[in-house]
């Protein structure tokens, strides 16, 4: 759909960039390291520092104590979930993933050779059904995903939905892979619970984070993975194979953005996200489409119907030709086709970018 909006020149709601500046001082951490020399390979985990900003990061925000040597830095969150797959999975294991998931996480398992397995959350509100979990774990079941905040849906697990998670995690013996990139673009009363603070998955939780969303450096390709010492170690010679490490000046400017953004930062990134969730939202509404009104991340998962076409694609197509708006449509999300009458839409644009595109479908 980029390239199809890109032919048109529409506005691009399709790709997941984050478009607010990058903070001064994470610019200006990486370019002091750069003219300090920090050019060179760094070791396959990051660099030290970045990895105890990390470690400090988790005890300021969740009250989580762990040791930079559960930290391991890589090419992007993506580039954390497959070495931690490929230390933990073998091929023709079993993974559940909720849906609608995230396409990455999808594709990083089967390009393994793992087996992905499926449960169905339903909009709008993408309530965890524990009786659909229990009916796809089978003796092959090795591992489950959770995303949270989730993309596509923007839903945020409650405390109690990951304490549930997590005992039956123990009881099927899982990992479960927590992807929690998003965990700071949280709307209204919604609280981001790290699954390394629930003691049910502390001990078989692979947390999987990054900046790319968070300083709006995408193209940077920094993420890491918070897991057991072992874990870790295991992760970091498959790390070391395929990527050797993450660019290393790089790693300073994310570790200056972690030691000097004050809470401020982050409050003011929610706030500004809300503000855009709401004004989209209201005009998907006021076009007669149906948006699940989403608790988190930057993207809105929304019902279709009334646009013509015969499945998502057609539907996706048609609002592209009528508004120049691009979305995803909503197969991207589902391994059958539930999504025929859903797009995605993501909302953080630059705010004159997203009132012009509020406007554009409410003529739809």
């Amino acid at each position: 759909m980029t390239r199809a909006c890109n032919v048109m020149n529409g506005i691009n709601m399709a790709q997941g960039v984050c478009d607010l500046e990058v903070p001064r001082a994470v610019i200006e951490g990486a370019y002091g390291a750069m003219n300090e020399g920090i050019n060179i390979y760094t070791p396959t985990e990051g660099l030290p520092r970045l990895r105890q900003a990390i470690a400090d990061k988790m005890k300021r925000f969740y009250e989580v104590d762990i040791v930079p040597e559960q930290v391991l830095v890589s090419d992007g969150a993506t580039g954390a979930f497959y070495t931690a797959c490929m230390a933990l999975l073998n091929p023709l294991d079993e993974v559940i993933l909720f849906e609608p998931y995230y396409g990455y996480h999808r594709s990083t398992l089967t390009s393994l050779g793992a087996v992905p397995t499926y449960v169905r959350l339903e909009a709008p509100e993408w309530k965890l059904d524990m009786d659909a979990l229990e009916a796809v774990v089978t003796s092959k079941t090795r591992a489950m995903v959770i995303c949270n905040p989730a993309n596509p849906s923007g839903k945020v697990y409650t405390r109690d939905e990951l304490e549930a998670i997590g005992h039956f995690a123990e009881k099927h013996d899982l990992i479960v892979f927590a992807d929690e990139m998003y965990e700071h673009f949280l709307y209204g009363d919604a609280v981001h619970i790290t699954a390394l603070s629930v003691p049910s998955l502390k001990e078989r939780c692979v947390v999987l984070s990054g900046f790319s969303k968070a300083f709006s450096i995408t193209g940077w390709r920094l993420g890491y993975a918070i897991a057991p010492v072992s874990v870790i170690e295991a992760m970091a010679q498959l790390n070391d194979l395929i990527y050797v490490c993450a660019p290393a000046p790089l790693q300073i400017g994310a570790a200056v953005g972690l030691e000097t953004l004050g809470d401020n930062y982050y409050t003011e990134l929610a706030r500004i996200h809300e503000h855009k969730r709401d004004l989209f939202c209201d005009a998907l509404r006021d076009a007669g489409l149906n948006p699940s009104i989403p608790m988190g991340a930057y993207y809105v998962m929304t019902d279709v119907s009334r646009v013509a076409g015969n499945d998502d694609f057609e539907k996706a197509m048609a609002i592209l030709e009528k508004t120049g708006v691009a979305s995803v449509p909503g197969r991207a999300f589902y391994h059958d086709d539930a999504g025929k009458n859903m797009v995605r839409f993501c909302y953080s644009k630059p705010l004159d970018v997203l009132e012009e595109a509020a406007e554009r479908i409410r003529r739809l």
